[in-house]
């Protein structure tokens, strides 16, 4: 990991593997997590030249949904209809590279669309002759290829947003044997740097490379799902996972980094069993032993693959990772080809093969089906220790260094509202208040105050850099600002504008000099105007012969107007304006206990959830729902029927999501749509492929109206309620070991309906908390029986 821009270190990589031996080798892959990835790549160009350097092109490709879109509007298909066949196609981790004529097979509402209207039909018969073709071309994330010569005398050249590009893409330029290296950007390198430099400030000889790496509080923190913010790890199923597994070092969290892919995901239940009972670990061979046992039997990191192929079938280092690299790039061909060699063995090429070293051949064969499954998505070991290194430093930091970590994060995020919510609400889990911009403390990012982070200049609009660095110089030389008079004069001509200094206001920058917003806000102008004149009568020179007048010439001093300040809702609206976000509180703070109450979903779960790759769902595409928030603002449009919708903005203080009501919700709910309404709403999720999930609304109150039906805090609610489902699961007795299993299987679907354990033997029931999904009830289903599971 580089975090800083060293030319001797860079200089030393390079030259390692810029010389003509190893550049004439084939695929040269080398890895960099960078902070400052513009920075390297500024440095790469100086030492070799400009024309030595090129980055990679990326071609997106028709992928199967993709192609029914795209091909729907060229026909002039609806996008409701191409919507309809669009869902039909298997989507998620185990689908990614999935095709149209294997979606057929697999889904039959797809093959009756296609059987049964020859509209439809011409749509997937011209998807499937597109399928596959590039798309469009874009600038590859990290790569960036270096030449012994200059990139022209290798491959043609185009620019690509004002970047210089290969035309051709990765995989063309490994079989050509040039040098590919992957400086892949990590903002949370530059949170780390950035909390690092906060820390400094009071313990000056701070090193986050010198923490101990067995820290058991930080250890705790993970174990206990307090994993907001953490690298890697703060997804909802990664939090399980870190909860189940309780993490004990930095090679536990490197395996939950590994797993938590499509593929090995498929090993987490048997990899926290056995982690919990290792008794229960066993292998497919006792020459799987040595290579297995730091992961409790579970294949999870390629380095293993390798071991698996040498040790097992005889195949040299290096035919192992050829296997291993063409599992990872996914040639099929490739793989598909090897079986034989490792189970029979190869005599050309000199591998013996497993059935030479006393495997069998159900074995052989079942260890490459295991392989298989999860090795085009593993990560090698050393990727996985990466990250997990970054990981476990950003979780010390956050365990040790809350509010200096914490406001590295929130500067990080700062143009992704939602993750700033997020965060905000995490501080508020941790004690942390966030203080409002101060213009006697706070720099231009977000900076720790006593045992509180202060807000930064930098996020409230309307005030440039150059107006920040301005203020932040002005007081360091010639100290805190005294009063609002002070402030315009020492400011005034600073490239700050009456807007800016309005925007200051109310966003409560003068709060600790003893004034009310509304004050200063009737009296800005008047000052401002003040002071330009003096500046103005100065400049052209009005001042007695002997410049004995200088108090006749001073700006006149602008009283204060004692009036009432504005309503906290206001200063609220206000703060809102000016920054995005609500910072003396947010108009959800009345409501939160009540709206908990009513089973509402956090916004922000629900969309972190559809944000994660991979894993459990908490929440699904036409699941029903409860939320709560404030709107934000609404728009309402006629449809093509006549009759009304409303794109609705609702937020709460986890999170923003949009919501869609049509005439008959808003014919009964309509009335409550107003900026800044605590509303309540009922509706179904919809999830599309290139758009934010949406609620399809069912139901709109006003949150008082809910709170009063509810009855007082603490009493029940005034009438009864429809009872909520529950899941039954019925085992033999309360020592059956697959009780155990179950417990690690509801680790992976939190929540707050109720899950119901008969024991038969007993004739007991334990009653536990978790999300009814039905990749919960399926998974429950397969472990004990379809007659043992019931949701009702």
């Amino acid at each position: 990991h580089i975090t800083d821009v060293d030319p001797i270190k860079y200089s030393l990589y390079f030259e390692r593997f810029l010389n003509p031996e190893r550049v004439s080798m084939p695929d040269i892959d080398v890895d960099f997590c960078v902070n400052r990835r513009g920075e390297v790549i500024d440095y790469v160009n100086r030492l070799y030249g400009h024309d030595h350097v090129a980055q990679i092109v990326t071609f997106g490709t028709m992928a199967a949904r993709g192609s029914v879109r795209d091909v729907a509007r060229a026909l002039n298909i609806s996008y409701g209809e191409a919507d309809q066949v669009a869902k039909q196609i298997p989507s998620g981790p185990g689908a990614l590279n999935i095709t149209l004529d294997e979606a057929l097979q697999l889904s039959k509402p797809l093959r009756d669309m296609y059987q049964g209207d020859e509209k439809l039909k011409r749509l997937i018969d011209v998807a499937k002759a597109l399928e596959g073709m590039p798309r469009h071309a874009s600038t590859h994330a990290a790569g960036v290829v270096i030449t012994e010569k200059p990139v022209y005398e290798y491959v043609p050249l185009a620019t690509n947003d004002e970047a210089v590009v290969c035309q051709y893409p990765m995989t063309t330029l490994e079989e050509l044997g040039l040098l590919k290296m992957d400086f892949l950007g990590l903002r949370n390198l530059t949170v780390l740097e950035d909390a690092v430099q906060l820390v400094r400030r009071h313990t000056p000889d701070f090193r986050i490379e010198e923490v101990s790496e067995e820290d058991e509080e930080t250890f705790q923190m993970l174990s206990a799902g307090h994993t907001s913010g953490v690298f890697q790890l703060e997804s909802t199923g990664m939090t399980g996972v870190c909860v189940s597994l309780k993490p004990k070092s930095i090679e536990d969290i490197t395996a939950i980094i590994s797993l938590y892919r499509p593929g090995p995901m498929d090993s987490i239940p048997r990899f926290l069993e056995c982690s919990a009972h290792p008794e229960k670990i066993s292998y497919k061979h006792e020459l799987l032993r040595p290579i297995l046992s730091v992961t409790y039997g579970c294949i999870v990191y390629q380095e293993q693959v390798i071991e698996i192929f040498r040790r097992l079938a005889g195949f040299s280092l290096g035919q192992a990772d050829m296997i291993r690299r063409a599992m990872s790039k996914k040639k099929h061909k490739v793989i598909d080809a090897e079986r034989l060699a490792f189970v029979h063995g190869d005599p050309e090429r000199n591998i013996p093969g497993a059935l030479a070293n006393g495997v069998s051949e159900e074995v052989a064969n079942s260890i490459y089906d295991e392989i298989l499954d999860f090795a085009s998505y593993a990560f090698n070991k050393a990727h996985a220790v990466s990250y997990a290194i970054v990981a476990y430093r950003t979780a010390y930091m956050k365990r040790h260094y809350p509010r200096e970590y914490m406001a590295a994060l929130l500067s990080s995020v700062l143009d992704n509202s939602q993750k700033v919510a997020e965060y905000i609400a995490e501080c508020r889990e941790l004690g942390i208040k966030l203080l409002p911009p101060d213009v006697n403390e706070s720099d231009a990012n977000f900076t720790v105050s006593g045992g509180n982070i202060r807000f930064g200049l930098v996020a409230i609009k309307g005030i440039g850099w150059g107006a920040i660095e301005s203020l932040v110089a002005d007081r360091r030389e010639n100290g805190p600002f005294k009063s609002f008079d002070d402030f315009c004069r020492r400011m005034n001509g600073r490239e700050l504008n009456r807007r800016a200094v309005e925007n200051l206001i109310k966003a409560g920058a003068f709060d600790s000099l003893g004034y009310k917003r509304k004050a200063l806000i009737q009296i800005a102008g008047a000052v401002l105007d003040s002071i330009a004149q003096s500046m103005r009568d100065n400049i052209a020179g009005q001042l007695d012969l002997f410049g004995l007048a200088g108090e006749n010439n001073a700006p006149a001093s602008v009283a204060i107007p004692q009036v009432e300040e504005y309503s906290p809702m206001e200063l609220m609206a206000m703060e809102k304006e000016t920054t995005g976000l609500y910072l003396s509180g947010h108009p959800m703070d009345g409501y939160r206990d009540a709206v908990r109450k009513m089973g509402a979903a956090p916004l922000g779960a629900v969309m972190a959830d559809f944000a994660a790759e991979g894993g459990p769902r908490r929440f699904a595409d036409n699941q029903h729902i409860t939320v709560a928030g404030v709107v934000a603002s609404s728009k309402t449009r006629t449809t093509k029927s006549n009759t009304l919708m409303s794109y609705i903005q609702l937020e709460d203080d986890t999170g923003a999501m949009e919501l869609i009501a049509f005439q008959n919700a808003l014919d009964k709910g309509g009335m409550y749509i107003k900026d800044n309404a605590p509303i309540i709403v009922k509706g179904r999720i919809s999830a599309r492929d290139e758009k934010e999930p949406q609620l399809m609304v069912e139901s709109i109150r006003p949150i008082s109206d809910a709170q009063q039906a509810q009855g007082p805090a603490g009493q029940e609610p005034a009438a009864p309620q429809a009872e909520e489902k529950k899941l039954w699961v019925k085992l033999p007795g309360q020592n059956d070991p697959r009780l155990k299993r179950i417990q690690l299987i509801l680790s992976m679907f939190p929540g707050r309906q109720q899950m119901i354990v008969y024991c038969a033997a007993e004739k007991k029931r334990m009653g536990c908390r978790c999300l009814i999904h039905q990749a919960l009830v399926d998974e429950l289903k397969e472990l004990l029986g379809g007659e043992n599971v019931v949701v009702k």
